[in-house]
């Protein structure tokens, strides 16, 4: 009886850390389902027709915003989401695409490298220019997009961390 007393509280810790750690992280901002399709921009411009009138949720870092007559054109270097949708700047992007954005968007509210989540479907591609090399760009057409904000993006990581250090006192 005296061993179990002792346990139950190692018992009942290890598992609400779990549940506790996980409810700190955000919910997804988009709803998916079995019709939303998980694909990098590669894959896309090897199988346009695959993809072709997909929905799909995509994210990751404005590399720039141009307004044209009718639509505005959001180039985007795409990134790995998390589980809340959030664009992972830890791992290696996959690929640029284009968010195709009806109407007028106000450049200023997607400044380069702010970081985006969109849901939208797939259009095909279009050749263009990274530098002086040719590229395929994936197309989207964005039925809704999210900036993050600094906040949103630390939302749900811890702010503990460990190391080892050496200080001077003077």
């Amino acid at each position: 009886m005296r061993a179990f007393r002792y346990r139950l509280p190692r018992l009942l810790l290890a598992f609400a850390l779990p549940i506790g750690i996980g409810a700190c992280a955000p919910a997804p901002i988009y709803k998916t389902g079995p019709s939303v399709v998980v694909a990098a921009p590669q894959q896309v411009v090897a199988a346009p027709g695959t993809f072709h009138s997909s929905e799909i949720v995509s994210g990751g870092r404005v590399v720039s915003v141009k307004n044209l007559a009718n639509q505005t054109d959001i180039e985007i270097l795409g990134y790995p989401l998390d589980s809340s949708q959030r664009p992972r700047m830890d791992q290696p992007p996959y690929g640029r695409f284009i968010a195709i954005v009806p109407g007028f968007v106000e450049p200023m509210n997607y400044p380069n490298d702010s970081l985006v989540t969109l849901r939208g479907t797939v259009l095909g591609s279009r050749r263009g220019d990274v530098g002086n090399a040719s590229y395929d760009f994936p197309l989207v057409r964005s039925l809704e997009i999210h900036r993050w904000t600094p906040e949103e993006m630390r939302q749900g990581h811890p702010n503990i961390s460990f190391g080892v250090g050496v200080g001077v006192i003077r």
